[in-house]
């Protein structure tokens, strides 16, 4: 785990004095996680005084591309909440507690039972990947904690922890979910490649893995992709960390397949794609739109010249006409403050951190923060505006689920005399016409 650092708005109260007994004691209390400050001040000395916000995601492992922004979005909340919360006419002090879950699903259990039991929280927010969401999920419903997530198919969240349509009682009082979903996958993929400038031969190949993600895309987005005209490979699900794809590779070929499309962990996709260079498949590839992996810009630099124009999905962009509630920065301003903070691309977690933490924030405004029933309640038909557009509880596909849009977005080689090797251009904006088209999309081969 990291250590936090204190910002400039996060200055110690130095009219209190600690015993040595008491730093010690705060200071084990928070091994492992970034606390909005060193210490709590005599004002809001009393736990019914502080908020404390438990934050699990991965930011180490074969995940960790997810968790690259965490530590500068979290930044940028605990400044924002650096002189206090007003809710019901009280002021609360907030603690955020950010925990890795390494990538782990067991670890991300064990850690959403630690933040409920030990550190007492109010509230959980998870998000990337249902490795990481779905046990935390699980923990806070079986402990009675209310729990907001984000960036997974909400099909991955909803029926990857056994929940079924009209299901009686409602199997996840607790948590909630805004994500994406199939028909967002579909809908923006179906767009794209029936928009292309080229054609092809609608022949598309589909690498799921046997896992939450791909098991869900499976069962519900190949029939989406075959009644809009689309003829789908499918060679069938395979296991995290394969290392030959040779004969999935054979299988696309002998298919004739122009249109890949998938949901690989980062470090398989980029096995299967040097095979499929080394194979001769990938010069094959008209349309190259991968998911899951292909996010963030360390992840395609890995792979070389062989991500130009790999195109792919993106769940926030710095053109996304929207803005924080809780700090206040427009798009723009999250993904150029991030670029000059730490000398890195930006990359699409940013908004999707920065969403979780303004749907956090806004809730426990809005009502008692410290009455866990109240605050399931209130979700219930919760909505507001975040960094990637309207969170609405109210109007899901199921309960508990609010869904958000995908648009279509594409790698190609940067332009001369920029710093960064790609840029990720928008190319479709079929489910949030807000959001501007930025390119048009070019063949991967």
């Amino acid at each position: 785990m990291q250590s936090s650092k204190r910002t400039g708005n996060q200055q110690p109260n130095r009219g209190t004095k600690v015993s040595r007994r008491e730093v010690v004691g705060r200071a084990a209390a928070g091994a492992g996680a970034l606390a909005l400050v060193g210490k709590v001040p005599a004002a809001f000395a009393q736990a019914s005084d502080v908020i404390k916000i438990g934050f699990v995601s991965p930011r180490t492992g074969p995940l960790g591309g997810f968790g690259e922004g965490d530590p500068y979005v979290l930044s940028l909340a605990r400044n924002a909440l650096a002189n206090g919360l007003g809710s019901g006419g009280k002021k609360y002090k907030v603690q955020i507690l950010d925990k890795d879950s390494q990538s782990d699903p067991a670890r991300a259990s064990q850690l959403a039972k630690s933040l409920i039991n030990d550190d007492k929280i109010d509230l959980m927010l998870t998000t990337s990947t249902p490795e990481v969401v779905n046990p935390v999920a699980d923990a806070c419903d079986a402990a009675g904690m209310p729990c907001v997530s984000t960036i997974l198919p909400w099909e991955s969240w909803y029926f990857g922890r056994g929940g079924k349509p009209g299901q009686t009682p409602f199997p996840f009082k607790w948590s909630f979910h805004f994500s994406f979903g199939v028909a967002q996958f579909a809908q923006a993929y179906i767009s794209e490649w029936s928009k292309a400038p080229f054609t092809t031969n609608k022949k598309v190949g589909v690498m799921f893995p046997n896992d939450a993600d791909g098991n869900a895309l499976r069962e519900h987005e190949i029939p989406l992709f075959e009644k809009a005209g689309f003829t789908v490979f499918d060679p069938g699900g395979y296991e995290d960390g394969t290392t030959d794809y040779s004969a999935q590779i054979a299988k696309y070929k002998a298919a004739g397949v122009q249109i890949f499309t998938g949901v690989p962990i980062p470090p398989d996709f980029a096995v299967f794609w040097r095979q499929a260079a080394q194979l001769g498949f990938a010069k094959t590839v008209k349309i190259q739109s991968i998911a899951k992996t292909g996010l963030f810009p360390s992840q395609m630099e890995a792979l070389g010249s062989l991500a130009y124009n790999i195109a792919s999905l993106c769940y926030w962009h710095p053109t996304f006409p929207y803005k924080s509630p809780l700090t206040g920065k427009t798009s723009k301003e999250l993904a150029d403050g991030y670029e000059k903070s730490t000398g890195r691309q930006w990359n699409q977690q940013l908004g999707g951190t920065q969403s979780l933490l303004d749907v956090g924030a806004a809730l426990l405004k809005s009502t008692d923060p410290k009455n866990k029933e109240g605050l399931v309640d209130k979700l219930n038909a919760f909505k507001v505006t975040t960094a990637v557009g309207v969170v609405d509880f109210g109007h899901g596909p199921v309960p508990h689920v609010s869904t958000t849009p995908l648009i279509g977005a594409q790698w190609i080689k940067a332009k001369q005399g920029s710093k960064h090797r790609l840029d990720l251009v928008i190319v479709d904006n079929a489910d949030d016409p807000n959001v501007p088209i930025g390119a048009k999309l070019q063949p991967y081969s």
